[in-house]
C-alpha cells in the first residue's frame, strides 16, 4: 500500500512541477536563445527536486498530519479536561483550555524556528544589512509572533468568536505600527508574515486546528477549523514591526544619554 502511495505522490508532484520546468526552458530557448547551461546537471537536480518533494508529502501525510491531530483531539477531550468518567459533549468554558493555548503556542515557535523559507530570510537580511540584523533575532522574532498568533487562534475556535474581529484588529495595530516603525525594517516586517506559512508550519497548524474544531464542542472543522494560518501570516508581522520599534526607541535613548554625560 505504502508503495503505491508513493509511486501515486511521486507522478503528481512531477505533473506540478512540469510547467515550471517547461517554463524556464522555453524562455532559456525561445527567448533567451541560449542553450540550458550543463544540462546533465539540471536534469538530476530536477529528478532530485521531485523526489525529495514526493518524499515529503508523503512523509505528511503519514506524520506531521495525524500527529497534529491526535494531539489537538486528545489535549481537548472531555476526560482530559475534566477527568476520568466526563462525557462527550460536557459544557466547558474557554478557560479549561489552558493546554490546548499552550500546546499551540509552542508548536507555532517550534515549527516557525526549523521553517527554511524563514532560514533562507534571516540569512539573506542579516548579509544584506551587514550583520546589523541578527539571524537569530530575527527568527527568534518571528516564531514569538506565530506562537502568541496560534495560541489566539486556539481561543478563537474555543470561544466561537468571529475571525474577522481579529484580523480587523491585527491589521489596525499593524497600520499603526507601519506609521511609526523604521522604514528600513517595514518590508522585512511584511516578508516575515510571509515565509512563516510553508512546508513546516502549514501542515501541523491546519491539523491543529481540524483537530481542535472536531473537539469543541458546537464547532464545525469546515467553518471554524480553518483561520490558524491567518493569525500565524498576521502575528509575526506585529512583532517584527514592534521588535524595531523598541530597538530604535533604545538606540536613541542611549545617545540621548551618551550626550547628557558628555555635557556633564
Amino acid at each position: 500500500m505504502i508503495p503505491f502511495d508513493l509511486m501515486k505522490i511521486l507522478m503528481v508532484t512531477a505533473r506540478d512541477v512540469l510547467p515550471i520546468i517547461v517554463l524556464i526552458a522555453l524562455f532559456q530557448l525561445l527567448v533567451l536563445r541560449k542553450p540550458i547551461p550543463r544540462m546533465r546537471r539540471a536534469i538530476v537536480g530536477v529528478i532530485y527536486v521531485v523526489i525529495g518533494l514526493a518524499l515529503f508529502l508523503a512523509g505528511l501525510e503519514m506524520a506531521l498530519f495525524p500527529l497534529g491531530k491526535i494531539m489537538a483531539v486528545q489535549l481537548s477531550a472531555p476526560e482530559f479536561i475534566h477527568g476520568p468518567g466526563a462525557v462527550a459533549g460536557a459544557a466547558a468554558h474557554w478557560w479549561d483550555y489552558g493546554w490546548i493555548y499552550l500546546f499551540a503556542a509552542l508548536i507555532g515557535f517550534s515549527t516557525t524556528l526549523a521553517e527554511p523559507a524563514l532560514i533562507a530570510v534571516a540569512f539573506k537580511a542579516s548579509r544584506v544589512s551587514g550583520g546589523a540584523i541578527s539571524q537569530w533575532g530575527l527568527r527568534m522574532t518571528v516564531a514569538i509572533g506565530v506562537a502568541l498568533g496560534i495560541s489566539l487562534g486556539a481561543f478563537r475556535i474555543v470561544s466561537g468568536l468571529p475571525l474577522y474581529t481579529f484580523i480587523m484588529a491585527g491589521y489596525l495595530i499593524v497600520i499603526v505600527q507601519t506609521i511609526f516603525a523604521p522604514r528600513n525594517m517595514i518590508p522585512l516586517a511584511y516578508d516575515s508574515g510571509g515565509v512563516t506559512t510553508s512546508t513546516v508550519t502549514v501542515p501541523l497548524v491546519a491539523a491543529l486546528g481540524l483537530g481542535l474544531s472536531s473537539m469543541v464542542p458546537g464547532r464545525d472543522p469546515a467553518l471554524d477549523g480553518f483561520g490558524l494560518i491567518a493569525f500565524a501570516s498576521l502575528f509575526p508581522i506585529i512583532t517584527v514591526l514592534g521588535y524595531a520599534q523598541w530597538a530604535h526607541w533604545s538606540m536613541k535613548r542611549s545617545i540621548i544619554t551618551k550626550e547628557e554625560k558628555d555635557a556633564l
